[in-house]
């Protein structure tokens, strides 16, 4: 299933080879840049600092809900990147089209998932808005690990025009992390999907990023019960790798 493993030895070489990649991919299609959702997170940190040493011009996009990435220090960390790098950037409250969406609401025991997954839906329908209305692509950021358990909302933040991560397990993206300079106060923070205040992706998977990393790079976490959690996560999200199916009247 994977071909390659990036580690300290060669993640520069990578992190050229990716870049070359990106590049390529927006020259092919005719465009000016990229859009990328920015959560203040390793990953779509990566990606921003891969696009940067392309040379493709990306615009950076704050989605706060209300205060979310205020209270989690989010949009703190965002700043960081931002400002080091000099990145440009938009921010964009989808707090009120979340809400006008919502036929569910919020109960004692928490968001609904189902709930949760509109704000990933409302941020990618903005991004894609303000990548049309500039020519643009919009690069996603989920990683192998997330892809592999199915750890994305389906047609949110799973959809995208690229994705220079998705077969980067999440170790490897850490990797990539430490070599293009991305600030300490994002690579050590807990990664998050901000779907509700406090919520952090290991816990809600009840799994190590490490171990799927394991399962993924060796067959297996070396634990039988984490293998068979994640096997049964694989299963459950097969839906959302698949193309959607068509009926070829056969």
């Amino acid at each position: 299933m994977k071909s390659f493993v990036i580690n300290e030895q060669n993640v520069a070489d990578f992190a050229e080879k990716i870049a070359t990649w990106i590049q390529e991919k927006v020259k092919q299609a005719c465009c000016n840049g990229v859009v990328l959702g920015m959560s203040g997170g390793v990953d779509c940190s990566v990606t921003a600092r891969l696009c940067q040493l392309a040379g493709v011009d990306v615009q950076l996009v704050l989605m706060p809900y209300g205060d979310d990435m205020k209270n989690a220090k989010s949009s703190d960390h965002a700043m960081t990147l931002i400002e080091k790098f000099n990145f440009p950037y938009h921010v964009f409250d989808i707090k009120p089209a979340v809400d006008a969406l919502t036929l569910e609401k919020n109960s004692a025991a928490g968001l609904p998932l189902s709930v949760a997954n509109i704000r990933p839906r409302v941020r990618m329908t903005y991004l894609y808005q303000l990548a049309q209305s500039d020519n643009r692509l919009v690069i996603g950021t989920s990683n192998l690990s997330e892809r592999t358990v199915g750890y994305f909302t389906k047609w949110g933040d799973g959809a995208c025009d690229l994705n220079p991560l998705g077969m980067l397990t999440k170790q490897e993206v850490y990797a990539l992390a430490r070599h293009l300079d991305i600030p300490d106060c994002i690579i050590n923070k807990k990664p998050s999907a901000e779907l509700w205040d406090g919520q952090t992706d290991e816990e809600e998977l009840g799994i190590a990023y490490a171990q799927i990393d394991a399962y993924i790079i060796n067959g297996t976490s070396c634990y039988p019960d984490i293998d068979l959690k994640i096997e049964k996560k694989v299963t459950l999200s097969a839906h959302k790798r698949a193309q959607t199916p068509i009926f070829l009247g056969l």
